[in-house]
């Protein structure tokens, strides 16, 4: 930011002029930078400002305590701290109390946020909030007749969410508007935002400069309810970017890199910020792309520093007057000269080569050059079913343009794609765009359909019907998951994650072992060919094309809106207040299940066809683990009932225990609910009578999550201690009269020989999340806060 003398001087000067030119009367100088500060954080929000002057002030505070340079996302974050004077700050150990500016939510975590929020008793959100409807629209014929079919299917659930948008003051993106983390970035996001939201994919924000982060809906209720935000205060890792971008390489592939490097888990507490020289030849959208995918290593989230980049992108999209402020508050969305990061990654963009990573697991990297003879060695079936490019992670305009560039270019060969190609646009206004400029009908030409503006089947909704399941198969997208089952339900398909480009040239070839690189095709007049590395604008050069309007601004005077639920509803419930704990220790818990191995969200709560009960949680409870693995017999969806001695589905079992009142436990794996925010995953052990979660780690929403509903997520002192316990064992949890913030809880484990053997169980909660434990959930905390 320029000086302030400076500032006055220049301002001074123009009203000088002004007034011998115009007559007009000095306006006093502190009145005019008052006026040019309030720049409207979006255009559908004309009265909510950018509050650069409050994030600049708890800078100058917590900088004067620490007295050290701060990396941009400690300016960021502790910039938005409730209270900077006097909040403890250690990375990586003290909970930080923190004021988002703004909440998004997806229509599949909305339904169950906006139920807590309406049992909240809270008449208005107390921050800007939308919700947008990108979840429920599955791929099936096409965009036009998939999304006509998911608004006559899902009329229930969209009008619950446009009802209770209006009733509550909540923005309300209709089905088909497009992906949220797409809309937010071309209208809500912005330099030195934090903005919280029900996916885990909010990083994406961080292309545009923001801390967004992927949460919970009842931590969005929090912020909702104008309740402070709690977050681990995080670490910090570096990652630096030297040279440049060029030919195949895509920002893509930055982030297929890192996640080889760091793992699913090795960003788990951090926020990834990257810097370095190699910044500026990465697009604003590419650099969305890049903390997009951040969320596959485990990170609270990702981010980049103010640059020309973001400044273009903001003017292209209609936010000029942003970008103005953020120009003149530059020193505040950067990183401090010399300032410390607590792991430091080097990546010379000049060396990178482009990457596909898979299957099964996001961070499993191979460069593309070698995939195929990975793929050979392996076993996995080289012949590509379906090329699919899109989602929240890879669907700008520039990466549109740049897959429209390689299949112009088969075209123009006389090829098309051997395999099956799908498009997904990420927002109306890209839709609408490509359509205008050309890039969609090439897609098409080259053999693609173009499906909803929506998720489609990134997250399962895709109603596939080229293989069976159980056919072992291949498919390559440019999402940004890749977990078994995942995008159609068939564990036997080989998913692998590239950039847009790759997938489609992939998709031409139809075969992994394929190196746009180096390989040739054959063209149809029998002529070998190489395809060139693909160009393409970042940014179109005429305006953006907006599309369809899609966009429900919540009325000024809502006192007339109704939002029912009724009670034989199927995809909508009420919620019951979960119970109180009842002041003892936790005795003879039963084992529900011993997990083996990997155990995301999409295994405690699968996606596709149950994303239709996201609003009633007795029914969606019906999916609880069923993707999960039992040591106990090596199989998904099948344990052992210690009454009957049967083995019959999780969610069967539980309830049969809940009946009984017989109160559960899951013992884990290493980073048990890794992937997505969504809370469905700990609401629902909650609902069917879990009481606790132990694992050898947890993934950082997942464990949020636990805590929020009343359960108890712990870690095994000892991770070997994980082989001490077997599925036939009681556990009995010891020490919740005295439950302290760093205290270790006992577990006594009964063996049904008669042995016993006392293990030691870790946690992270502190003061404020026991008081959750304590009320039954942080929801009920609330109430209890706000009686008093």
């Amino acid at each position: 930011m320029a000086p302030y003398s400076l500032l006055v001087t220049r301002l001074q000067l123009l009203s000088f002029f002004l007034q011998k030119a115009l007559g007009v009367r000095q306006y006093h100088v502190a009145s005019v930078l008052c006026q040019r500060a309030k720049v409207a954080m979006s255009h559908f929000e004309p009265h909510e400002y950018i509050r650069y002057d409050l994030l600049e002030k708890n800078i100058d505070i917590v900088r004067k305590r620490l007295n050290r340079p701060l990396t941009l996302s400690e300016k960021i974050v502790y910039g938005h701290l409730d209270d900077p004077a006097k909040q403890d700050i250690e990375r990586g150990k003290t909970y930080l109390r923190l004021r988002p500016d703004r909440v998004a939510m997806q229509d599949a975590t909305a339904q169950m946020a906006m139920l807590q929020f309406i049992s909240s008793g809270l008449p208005k959100v107390a921050v800007p909030s939308t919700i947008h409807c990108d979840h429920l629209i599955e791929a099936q014929l096409g965009g036009e007749k998939d999304l006509r079919r998911a608004k006559d299917i899902n009329q229930e659930v969209y009008n619950f969410l446009a009802t209770a948008g209006a009733k509550y003051g909540v923005g309300f993106w209709r089905p088909g508007s497009g992906i949220i983390h797409q809309i937010i970035l071309e209208n809500y996001a912005y330099p030195g935002v934090l903005l919280i939201g029900t996916d885990s994919h909010t990083p994406n924000g961080g292309g545009l400069g923001g801390i967004c982060i992927g949460v919970g809906g009842a931590d969005a209720v929090d912020v909702m309810a104008g309740i402070p935000w709690e977050l681990k205060c995080p670490k910090v890792i570096g990652v630096k970017l030297t040279g440049s971008l060029s030919g195949w390489t895509s920002p893509k592939d930055v982030i297929l890199k890192v996640a080889g490097i760091l793992t699913v888990k090795g960003g788990t507490g951090a926020i990834v910020e990257y810097h370095g020289p190699g910044v500026d030849s990465i697009s604003c959208t590419g650099m969305a792309t890049i903390c997009n995918m951040g969320a596959e290593i485990g990170a609270t989230t990702s981010v980049f520093p103010y640059n020309h980049r973001m400044k273009k992108y903001l003017s292209k999209t209609g936010r000029e007057e942003i970008a103005k402020l953020a120009d003149e508050y530059k020193d505040h969305l950067v990183p401090d000269p010399g300032c410390h990061y607590d792991q430091l990654i080097e990546i010379n963009l000049n060396e990178l080569k482009p990457h596909i990573n898979g299957p099964f697991t996001p961070d499993l990297a191979h460069p593309v050059a070698e995939v195929g003879t990975v793929a050979e060695k392996e076993g996995w079936p080289l012949d590509i079913r379906v090329g699919l490019i899109g989602s929240c992670t890879n669907s700008s305009y520039e990466d549109m343009g740049r897959s429209a560039a390689v299949a112009k270019q088969a075209l123009a060969h006389g090829l098309k794609c051997k395999s099956q190609f799908t498009i997904t646009p990420g927002s109306e206004q890209i839709r609408a765009t490509i359509e205008r400029d050309g890039y969609a009908q090439v897609l098409r030409e080259v053999g693609g359909v173009v499906l909803a503006n929506a998720c489609g089947p990134c997250i399962g909704q895709w109603d596939r019907k080229d293989t069976k399941k159980g056919e072992k198969n291949t498919i390559v997208t440019s999402y940004n998951r890749n977990f078994t089952g995942r995008n159609d339900a068939n564990p036997e398909t080989h998913a692998f994650v590239t950039s847009p480009e790759i997938v489609t040239a992939l998709a031409i070839a139809g075969t992994l072992k394929f190196n746009p690189e180096t390989d040739f095709l054959t063209g149809k007049d029998g002529k070998k060919f190489k395809l060139e590395a693909p160009d393409a604008d970042e940014l179109p050069r005429a305006e953006f094309d907006p599309g369809q309007d899609t966009y429900q601004h919540p009325p000024k005077d809502s006192s007339g809106q109704r939002v029912d639920v009724s009670p034989t509803s199927q995809r909508l419930q009420l919620l019951e207040p979960f119970d109180k704990w009842d002041g003892k220790d936790l005795e003879d818990l039963q084992i529900l299940i011993k997990v083996k191995g990997k155990c995301t969200t999409d295994h405690i709560s699968a996606a596709g066809p149950w994303l239709k009960f996201r609003g009633h949680l007795d029914n969606i409870s019906n999916n609880l683990l069923i993707g999960a693995i039992n040591i106990e017999n090596g199989k998904a969806n099948s344990v052992r009932n210690a009454v009957t001695q049967e083995f019959g589905p999780v969610p069967d079992t539980a309830r049969y225990y809940k009946k009984h009142g017989i109160r559960w436990v899951v013992i884990g794996d290493e980073n048990y609910g890794e992937g997505s925010s969504r809370e469905h995953a700990a609401l629902e052990p909650r609902h069917l009578g879990g009481r606790a979660i132990i694992t050898k780690s947890f993934a950082r929403i997942h464990e949020t999550n636990l805590k929020k509903q009343g359960l108890l997520p712990l870690t095994f002192a000892d991770p070997a201690d994980y082989n001490k316990i077997h599925p036939v064992d009681k556990l009995t949890i010891q020490g919740l009269k005295d439950f302290a913030p760093g205290k270790p809880l006992k577990c006594i484990i009964k063996h049904p020989n008669g042995t016993q053997e006392t293990i030691l169980l870790n946690h992270t909660f502190n003061e404020t999340q026991i008081e959750w434990f304590r009320a039954g959930s942080a929801l009920n905390r609330m109430k209890e806060l706000q009686q008093q």
